[in-house]
């Protein structure tokens, strides 16, 4: 049972999607990450990529962030993500059904989507290595600020850079743990990363 833990729509249940196609972050790896991020949450702009049932894009929203917008390739995660919106009555929520690396590639992506994220939250299928080109695309695409967080989930902590030190070397680590099989990477553009600089 998946649930939003505090805030406008706390204690609210969460509609899951069924199989095994997604896996979502657990309550405790949740919790773990938004004590970690929850002074950075009022009125920002969250990207919730590989969203699942957008439990973390709406968390964020339950917590004081302005936006969120939470992007899923499958049609059955974004019929729940809208589910989930509609039973939290939360406002700034969008859902958007689009493969996530393209979405940051600017397809799907309204001009109003277009603007820099605040937090971004990366969980991908963790077989399939995306967080450095997820990276790399926030970074050329102009998505991210200097002051930007982005929360990378992973099936360890080799899997965030993937052994790119070109990459490594744009970001900053602020925080690493570990919750049950999942490596929690917290961070940030370096600040003479000139590709993310504030608007």
């Amino acid at each position: 049972m998946m649930r939003i833990i505090t805030g406008k729509a706390k204690g609210i249940k969460l509609t899951t999607l069924e199989g095994e196609n997604t896996r979502p972050t657990s309550e405790r790896a949740k919790e773990a990450i938004f004590s970690m991020i929850q002074f950075e949450l009022e009125g920002r702009r969250v990207l919730d990529l590989f969203a699942g049932s957008g439990q973390m894009g709406l968390e964020a929203l339950s917590r004081g962030a302005e936006s969120a917008v939470m992007v899923d390739h499958a049609k059955a995660a974004v019929s729940v993500i809208k589910q989930n919106i509609i039973k939290t009555k939360l406002e700034g929520a969008s859902a958007i059904c689009a493969d996530s690396l393209e979405f940051l590639r600017g397809e799907g992506r309204k001009r109003n989507e277009s603007a820099k994220f605040d937090i971004v939250f990366l969980d991908p299928p963790y077989s399939e290595k995306l967080i450095p080109k997820a990276l790399e695309l926030l970074l050329s695409g102009r998505l991210i600020k200097r002051t930007s967080i982005i929360v990378c989930e992973s099936a360890s902590n080799d899997d965030v850079f993937g052994g790119n030190s070109e990459l490594e070397a744009r970001f900053e680590v602020m925080r690493s743990v570990k919750h049950g099989i999942a490596y929690i990477n917290i961070i940030t553009p370096k600040k003479n990363e000139e590709q993310s600089n504030d608007e």
